[in-house]
């Protein structure tokens, strides 16, 4: 079977293949474009939730599959825009065969013209097949050059985090072994990218070669690029394929500068402004969190206007909470992080339920001390405990009474504290204007 693409056979059946791939590629990008239209808002959504919550994670594959969705989005309506044009040129060569130059009875000059600029029609054919057959091929090879990317970063970030940020290791392997391997992923990155970009130099070079070798070796693991290798260089050895893949890049780059662009109406006023005592901005008020992405931003009451006879305060949960109450309270820090990917398959359980619970207790109790409520100044009792959002998203709430504030405009404050450089000092988290009147 190994040998069945020497087999003249399968060179005929290729053959055929190549003529007719023209269908499943329109079939392809129909059902891809589709459900990538069906799946965009929702991955998008994602990146909006992942960094709200600053979910690195998440947000990393989420924003991984975002790219990917708008470059195969881009690239399949071209793709199915151009097979458009490709058939209805087909169907227009079947009733009226090639161009006729002579008989449009134009001048001497416009004749020799546009014989040596259009040319033939089956040439303007010929041509939109190789377009749309490339797009179609390089729609998915772009994916893998994200992914590459992508790898290429995490290796670094993964060797950072656990191997020179360990403390539990020994000095010469976090630093010594750790510093030379970014090293050389971050040289061997750039050698990597310098190659691609002028189409194989440092492989064509004799001594620059041997040198390359074990960096582009190496590089092959860790972007996949054994993967989809040959589909690279059956792109560099057709100089269309090279010229249409790197035309495209302009493209690109232009698309993300159009969807960067905005129209301001004011020097002063914009529509992301964040709440202080002066702006009200939507993401502050649970009332009005459906006019806006849907995500907090730090902190919600329930309304811009109250009536009720308490103002509902709830924080979003993000991981910064938490290194900050390990920071102020170092006996809830666990021994190992559980935090970020994991699984929930457990077969031993070293911590009780009781003892889980009393931790908890502990944990809410050092937010308590952590976090304070203000409403014009003047610092309001709060007692915080878990909870969920109404969009189910992890925090802590308390309530505040109303009976000791008056009608009218009041500016409602959220503050903690924070140790830098061994000094306790006070931030403010956010502030939100809201207007009390009584029914």
């Amino acid at each position: 079977m190994s040998q069945d693409y020497k087999n003249p056979e399968f060179k005929k059946l290729l053959q055929k293949l190549q003529e007719e791939s023209w269908q499943l590629e329109l079939l392809i990008s129909g059902f891809a474009i589709f459900g990538l239209f069906t799946a965009y808002p929702s991955i998008t959504e994602a990146v909006s939730e992942a960094q709200n919550t600053q979910q690195i994670y998440k947000f990393v594959i989420s924003l991984i599959a975002v790219i990917s969705c708008s470059i195969l989005i881009f690239n399949l309506l071209l793709h199915v825009l151009l097979r458009g044009l490709w058939i209805g040129a087909l169907g227009l060569r079947y009733v009226s065969g090639d161009i006729d130059y002579e008989s449009l009875k134009y001048s001497p000059k416009f004749t020799r013209y546009l014989q040596k600029k259009v040319g033939s029609f089956d040439k303007y054919i010929a041509t939109l097949e190789n377009y749309c057959s490339v797009i179609f091929a390089v729609s998915f090879l772009l994916i893998f050059y994200v992914l590459a990317i992508t790898f290429t970063i995490l290796c670094i970030s993964l060797l950072a985090n656990y191997l020179i940020g360990n403390d539990n290791l020994p000095s010469w392997l976090a630093q010594g072994v750790g510093i030379t391997l970014v090293v050389f992923i971050v040289i061997g990155m750039f050698l990597t990218l310098i190659d691609f970009v002028t189409l194989g130099f440092l492989k064509k070079k004799k001594w620059i070669s041997k040198i390359y070798f074990p960096v582009y070796w190496i590089f092959s693991f860790i972007t996949l690029s054994f993967l989809y290798r040959p589909l690279v260089y059956n792109f560099l050895d057709n100089k269309f394929g090279r010229r249409l893949s790197l035309a495209l890049v302009p493209f690109y780059i232009l698309i993300l500068l159009a969807t960067s662009l905005k129209h301001n109406v004011s020097n002063y006023i914009t529509d992301n402004m964040t709440s202080t005592e002066i702006i009200a901005n939507n993401t502050n008020y649970e009332d009005l969190m459906e006019s806006t992405d849907g995500f907090i931003d730090n902190v919600v009451i329930q309304s811009k206007v109250i009536s009720d006879p308490f103002v509902k305060v709830f924080v979003v949960y993000n991981e910064n909470i938490e290194n900050n109450i390990f920071a102020f309270n170092k006996e809830l820090e666990p021994e190992k992080d559980r935090r970020g990917l994991g699984t929930n398959i457990s077969f031993n359980n070293n911590v009780s339920f009781n003892n889980r619970d009393s931790l908890r207790q502990v944990y809410i109790n050092t937010f308590n001390k952590i976090y304070s409520v203000e409403i014009d100044s003047s610092e309001i009792v709060s007692d915080f405990i878990f909870a969920k959002s109404l969009k189910d998203e992890l925090g802590f709430e308390t309530y505040l009474s109303t009976s000791n504030i008056s009608e009218g405009k009041h500016i409602l404050k959220v503050n903690r504290l924070r140790i830098r450089n061994e000094d306790t000092t006070t931030r403010r988290v956010a502030t939100i204007p809201f207007w009390y009147y009584k029914d």
